[in-house]
């Protein structure tokens, strides 16, 4: 691990891997997720409430996450790892997205 990617933190990854990634079903470009949409994000997953795009409930906290720029998907980051795969993203709210 380089010595920047090492002070990102678990939500983050390195900028010059986010350029390169997109969504793997649209190929739209992804964005970080905000910390504090990560934390409403974690707090649905608690309840039981979050699915993902392949019908299965999210059982597993985030660490951060990639949204897609239709901002309907978020795929996850779990120590540092984005998982881009179709059926992992997250199924995003509009209400998950606003301030609180």
């Amino acid at each position: 691990m380089r010595t920047e990617d090492a002070s990102l933190g678990k939500g983050g990854i390195a900028a010059d891997l986010l350029a390169i990634l997109c969504c793997p079903e649209t190929k739209q470009e992804v964005c970080l997720l905000e910390s504090a949409v990560v934390e409403r994000l974690n707090q649905r997953i608690l309840r039981g409430e979050l699915k993902t795009k392949g019908g299965r409930p999210v059982t597993e906290k985030i660490d951060g996450g990639l949204l897609r720029k239709d901002k309907t998907v978020a795929y996850p980051i779990r120590d540092q790892i984005p998982i881009m795969l179709i059926e992992e993203g997250i199924l995003i709210e509009k209400s998950d997205l606003s301030p609180a």
